[in-house]
């Protein structure tokens, strides 16, 4: 009986007790809220598939389920379920998978007496409980086991010796539990392992037969793929058998307490990897010079380190790199114009380094959505042209629908918000947006920013910014930038956040930023400023302290009370001539970016990539249109 997705509701009707002959049930995907399932489960002795997750049912498991003796599948996950899981189920000898994640179940975990012979147990899920104590040790009891998934409850203590004994397991996930201890080496032959967001301190050493293992030989049970470490509190170095993980493609051990340097043998993992994330910890020394045959690295995240010196030459190898973050760290360099090359770099977070001189580039970063060179020691003029030929943020994205990719099929809406990343993981970031500094745990598809603060830049602020009306966040501030606001801001129609305090610009403040109406966060502070200031609701809504240290400005009564303001100024008057000949110089550029090659700009949208996730719904809230 399959009665899935059909919006049924109330509880389950206790008449199911007299279908004692019925071998599959379905109830997936309704409304259900409750019903008598201790008086229900026991009586259905032939069931092989009972199938009741994405439902509301509030209730307890029967305290005796060993009488369902043919159940092979037994499917609860996304409900309300209270209370402990039964030892009985687990002495079920038919049962192959148990999925009972996103419920409320609790205390410790027990399965019983259950025989190790008899157990055909292969996929054990009850991630995201309110489970507590240890991992039981008697878990090794289902040899069989492929799959177990702990992760979002309580779990305590080190990860139980016994579990070598699983030979069949091939992905574990314990993380965002309180495990800590050592991570014992025979995880090491899994293919999958997540254990992030515990208080794990050490790895243990994987050494066969008294040396280093090679975890791409037959030495061990498969080929370890993807690793998740992050966020624990590891001592210590890089462990140098990483470098034997040759089949490796994400590797994660951001957040910890790790030092010493980046080893060059890592060359030999890099080669499979697409993504590698070190992000805070103490690392230092070189980026060492590994990445010639790193053509699938699609995400290198090294931020937040102690690392020194210049970028290796062979990054220009990732062809495939499309994220790319060495904020905070101690790089002395130049700007690397040559990244330009790069035709799928996305972000490119350079931030909080040592990097110095001039950042112009001839080509342009076509496919850039976000930048962050700030806090370094840049300097020059910045061309009126520079922006030219940034052309993915002036262009729009599009959601993916369900007919487009397969992947979305198995989820659970119809529309699903997308972020940058993969499948099994997800990009991050953390940038000052809107004047605070902001962690991103995921990045919209859409935001696009721009943050060149905190630098030595002189001269104009280029008006072809203008041409990036994709634009959601700018920043310009603390830099030496003199001459007008551009009127061609008021071109980005989606901007939010404006930052230009801290420069020395003169004149008005253009009247056309008056129509910026998703702008919510403004900055025009300490600079030269003159004239009225624009008349809008954006405008009215900010600081007082967004318009101080302008001594020329006035019409801020609305905004920050009865002040003294001076008089009106001749040079009032010049401003619409003025973004009129702005105006005619930004339709020149489009022209002469829609001539920079129509090849290229076909390639960027028909190659153009989105990854989603559908996690963190609350993001894109952040970056909603009210």
């Amino acid at each position: 009986m399959n009665l899935g997705s059909n919006n049924l509701s109330g509880n389950i009707p206790s008449s199911f007790a007299n279908l004692n002959k019925l071998s599959y049930l379905s109830l997936s995907r309704n409304q259900f809220s409750g019903g008598d399932l201790p008086l229900i489960l026991p009586n259905l002795t032939s069931l092989s598939y009972l199938a009741l997750s994405h439902n509301h049912i509030k209730s307890k498991l029967p305290s005796n389920m060993s009488g369902l003796h043919n159940l092979e599948l037994f499917e609860a996950s996304r409900n309300s379920f209270v209370g402990n899981v039964p030892t009985s189920l687990f002495r079920i000898p038919s049962l192959q998978y148990v999925y009972l994640s996103e419920n409320q179940f609790e205390g410790p975990l027990e399965f019983g007496n259950t025989s190790s012979s008899s157990s055909k147990l292969e996929w054990l899920e009850l991630s995201s409980n309110n489970f507590y104590g240890t991992i039981p040790e008697d878990i090794s009891r289902f040899l069989k086991l492929g799959y177990l998934y702990l992760s979002n409850n309580s779990f305590i203590g080190e990860i139980p010796g016994s579990m070598s004994k699983l030979v069949s397991l091939y992905s574990i996930d314990l993380s965002y539990n309180k495990l800590e201890g050592q991570i014992p080496s025979f995880l090491w032959r899994l293919s999958t392992l997540r254990l992030s967001h515990n208080s794990f301190s050490s790895l243990e050493e994987v050494v066969v037969n008294g040396s280093d293992s090679d975890l791409g030989s037959n030495s061990i049970h498969r080929p370890t793929s993807y690793v998740d470490i992050g966020s624990n509190s590891l001592q210590g170095s890089l462990p140098r058998w990483i470098c034997k993980c040759t089949s490796l493609k994400v590797l994660d051990l951001s957040k910890n307490h790790l030092f010493g340097s980046i080893p060059s043998c890592l060359m030999n993992s890099i080669a499979s990897l697409g993504y590698i994330s070190l992000r805070n910890n103490n690392l230092s020394g070189f980026l060492p010079d590994i990445f010639t045959n790193a053509t699938d690295l699609r995400s290198v995240d090294v931020s937040r380190n102690q690392l020194v010196g210049k970028l290796p030459e062979s990054l220009i190898k990732c062809k495939s790199m499309e994220y790319l973050n060495l904020k905070g760290n101690k790089f002395k360099d130049t700007f690397p114009s040559w990244l330009s090359s790069l035709g799928s770099l996305s972000v490119l977070f350079l931030a909080s380094n040592a990097f110095y001189g001039p950042i112009s580039s001839d080509v342009g970063f076509s496919s850039l959505q976000l930048i962050d060179i700030s806090h370094n020691s840049f300097n020059g003029t910045l061309p009126q042209d520079y922006f030219v030929n940034w052309l993915e943020m002036s262009s729009g994205w599009r959601a993916i629908n369900d007919s487009e990719w397969s992947f979305h099929n198995l989820q659970e809406n119809s529309t699903y918000l997308q972020y940058m990343g993969g499948i099994n993981y997800e990009d991050s970031m953390d940038m000052m947006y809107k004047g605070v500094d902001t962690k991103f745990p995921l990045i919209f598809v859409g935001f696009k920013s721009i943050d060149f603060s905190g630098n030595n830049f002189t001269g104009q602020i280029p008006k072809s910014i203008g041409l990036l009306n994709e634009l959601i966040h700018v920043n310009f501030s603390r830099n030496a930038f003199t001459g007008s606001i551009p009127s061609s801001l008021a071109n980005i129609s989606h901007l939010e956040a404006l930052d230009l305090s801290h420069n020395k610009l003169t004149g008005n403040i253009p009247h056309d930023l008056a129509r910026l109406s998703f702008v919510s966060y403004l900055d025009f502070s300490h600079n030269h400023l003159q004239g009225p200031v624009p008349r809008s609701t954006q405008f009215l809504s900010q600081k007082c302290s967004s318009f101080e240290d302008n001594l020329g400005l006035y019409g801020l009564e609305g905004i920050c009370g009865p002040i003294h303001v001076p008089h009106p100024t001749s040079g009032d008057s010049q401003q619409s001539e003025e973004f009129s000949s702005e105006s005619e110089e930004v339709l020149n550029w489009i022209a002469a970016a829609i001539a920079f090659g129509p090849g290229v700009f076909c390639g960027l949208v028909i190659g153009y990539i989105f990854f989603t996730s559908h996690k963190y719904i609350w993001f894109m809230e952040k970056f909603g249109r009210n």
